[in-house]
């Protein structure tokens, strides 16, 4: 709500480095922004663009000018927020989005970038009796990066720390948000997650940016 225009988002780096954020993950802002804007308010203030998230469509349909945008942003890591819609409905579907989204990953390397996968909770369904984050690990390419959620591995009924574990070596960001006894999420400190644990888990793992929600 204050990301929808160039004023409204320079402000919101102002106030998010004032009170002590040195970096930041630029999403879902106006998409009427010009790119310069975004990299100026960010050099203005000091912060670092940790990770973005971009549609799928976008990085397939000209992966190009994805590339000048987080170069021009300083950011390494390529963030799709969720996959979509056609690849959910089966095995075969995230399979085919496994193989796709690592061929984008492989490019994105060439251009010393990373691809980052951030998940909700269908994913932690079975599908043809196997989970489908399994089946996207299983099927992607070692560029292909999860950017594990807290709250939706929660929701999702999995082990947040048993996943930061299992993606180690393919995970530099994090999204931390924690969650309500009603399964709704709240601010962190909030909710009912074993913070401790999943900070020590998440160190262990190497995680270079926690982006809290």
């Amino acid at each position: 709500e204050f990301t929808k225009d160039t004023e409204g988002l320079l402000e919101t780096f102002r106030k998010l480095r004032a009170i002590g954020y040195e970096a930041v993950q630029v999403s879902a802002i106006g998409a009427g922004i010009p790119v310069q804007d975004v990299a100026e308010g960010l050099k203005e203030n000091g912060l670092t663009c940790a990770a973005t998230h971009i549609s799928f469509d976008d990085c397939k349909r000209d992966l190009d000018a994805v590339i000048a945008k987080h170069k021009a942003w300083g950011c390494e890591y390529v963030g799709v927020g969720m996959m979509p819609e056609e690849y959910r409905a089966d095995a075969a579907g995230l399979e085919r989005f496994a193989r796709e989204a690592s061929d984008v990953a492989d490019e994105l390397a060439k251009a010393g970038l990373k691809f980052v996968y951030h998940n909700h909770n269908f994913e932690f369904r079975k599908f043809d009796g196997k989970v489908g984050m399994d089946i996207l690990f299983d099927n992607s390419s070692r560029n292909f990066q999860f950017e594990i959620d807290t709250f939706w591995v929660q929701k999702g009924g999995a082990d947040v720390r048993a996943w930061i574990d299992k993606v180690r070596g393919r995970m530099d960001v994090v999204h931390f948000k924690d969650m309500k006894p009603t399964c709704t999420i709240t601010e962190i400190g909030n909710g009912n997650l074993y913070w401790e644990g999943i900070l020590d888990e998440a160190a262990q793992a190497g995680v270079k940016y926690y982006v809290v929600e």
